[in-house]
């Protein structure tokens, strides 16, 4: 088991330049885990692929929908003191803190692009090309 952030969740789902590499990382470790917070920020992602008319209406409402089905039973609370601590500690927002509490909390690595939480938390924060490097 990995946590992902929603980046991570937006390209298995959404066209992107990353969308192989993802899908790598899914084939590698199929088992994602996340905290509720990503279904708000992927319907942001959605939002943005039809707005810009990239998606239309039904591919965004079904990668929504798929998603949802993927991460069914994985999805968990993160409390503020797990997260504020990370806060603290570091210039990521707490929603990013999020997701690097819950992979602390599972004993995991958290799957991110995100650079800043990559460079403030690398004991635990990889990037796809790096986990698949060293994931068994």
């Amino acid at each position: 088991m990995i946590v992902v952030d929603t980046n991570v969740i937006s390209y298995l789902y959404f066209p992107s330049n990353e969308t192989e590499i993802v899908e790598r990382l899914y084939q590698k470790n199929p088992v994602w885990s996340v905290p509720f917070l990503w279904r708000s920020e992927f319907r942001n992602v959605g939002t943005l692929y039809l707005r810009k008319g990239i998606l239309a209406y039904e591919a965004v409402k079904d990668a929504s929908h798929r998603a949802e089905e993927l991460l069914w039973g994985y999805e968990e609370m993160v409390e503020s003191e797990e997260v504020f601590p990370l806060v603290q500690k570091s210039s990521c927002s707490a929603y990013g803190c999020e997701f690097v509490a819950l992979a602390l909390r599972l004993n995991t690595n958290l799957i991110t692009y995100n650079k800043k939480i990559i460079k403030e938390f690398p004991d635990v924060a990889l990037k796809p090309e790096q986990y698949l490097k060293i994931a068994k």
